[in-house]
């Protein structure tokens, strides 16, 4: 059975990213800077209004997967598609940039694939709006045994841990990478994942993660304090490895006993869709690859000023490259 450096779990969204100016937006009815979950219908509508679309194989967690592949890792990931264009267009899509996609598409569904609509401004944010369709059904079944019970390490998307079949398919996912010796994290993704599931989120980061990534606002909602320091103590305190990112203030990482801050260099982005997804796929890199917490962060950080740099959530630049040239390679 086939050994992979890294599995992600998560939601397989195919991405649609399009310009729009301030003016669109609010003809559109469409608050900027956020991530909103739509209806089918109001996703067609949205998807018809898209100018110079971009479409490409996104969600958070997939995005990590991709761009830790592009480093060199032997990666897959898992979630569900339909059996439908966009969802033939995802598998296809990642199984092309290297990572294996485990699923097949699912056949005589009524869900359909999923699609993020971002609407990205001048001033680079951007808005989200997101049908989940199929993609937020994912459970057990959907999880290989062999493949989690194969993964040196294992990274979990957040969003996933809305309905309960997806939180037993990450209980049952953790077990069995645990049982096969790998290691398991989460992708805290949202506050308001963790305000609507706080209790099931901290026992799950508490008795089954080996390290959590979150930025500072999902760090601090999981023990609802203004205080990003208190958090980080209280996070640190449930599990052995607390990676806060903190956008132009840099990298917080607590290793057991040991802290790194590392800084980051400041940029006007581009873009800044799939910065967190890229930092993440940089450390865990790092992580993968056997390099200290400081180097990880740093891997991360580079990954991440790339991915903002320009147009959507995935490097466009050979990152190993790069990273020799930063002499971190």
């Amino acid at each position: 059975m086939k050994t992979y450096q890294l599995v992600g779990i998560g939601n397989a969204v195919v991405d649609v990213i399009s310009q729009a100016d301030d003016i669109f937006l609010d003809h559109m009815g469409i608050e900027k800077g956020i991530m909103q979950l739509i209806e089918r219908e109001r996703a067609e509508t949205l998807y018809g209004a898209m100018e110079s679309r971009v479409q490409t194989p996104g969600g958070s967690v997939a995005n990590t997967i991709a761009g830790a592949g592009a480093l060199g890792l032997n990666t897959a990931f898992i979630g569900r598609v339909s059996d439908d264009a966009l969802g033939h267009f995802y598998a296809d899509a990642m199984n092309e940039d290297g990572v294996d996609f485990v699923n097949p598409p699912v056949a005589g569904g009524e869900l359909p694939s999923s699609r993020s609509m971002i609407f990205v401004s001048p001033d680079g944010e951007r808005s989200m709006n997101t049908y989940l369709g199929i993609s937020a059904e994912l459970s057990s079944l959907d999880v290989p045994g062999e493949v989690a019970g194969n993964a040196e390490l294992m990274f979990l998307e957040g969003y996933l841990f809305d309905k309960d079949k997806g939180k037993a398919a990450f209980l049952e996912a953790a077990r069995d990478c645990h049982k096969g010796g790998g290691k398991i994290g989460i992708a805290i993704s949202d506050p308001f994942c963790v305000d609507r599931h706080r209790h099931d989120f901290l026992s799950l980061i508490e008795h089954e993660m080996d390290y959590v990534i979150g930025n500072e606002a999902e760090i601090k909602a999981l023990f609802e304090t203004d205080k990003l320091e208190d958090a980080l103590t209280l996070t640190a305190g449930l599990c052995p490895m607390v990676v806060c990112t903190r956008s132009g203030d840099g990298v917080t990482v607590i290793s057991g006993t040991d802290r790194v801050d590392v800084p980051v260099e400041k940029v006007t982005p581009v873009d800044a869709t799939g910065a967190g997804d890229q930092f993440a796929a940089g450390f865990l890199f790092g992580l993968s690859t056997g390099r200290d917490i400081e180097t990880c962060a740093r891997i991360g950080n580079i990954c991440a000023r790339e991915v903002i740099s320009h147009i959507g959530p995935r490097p466009e630049t050979n990152m190993l490259d790069v990273l020799r040239s930063e002499g971190l390679l």
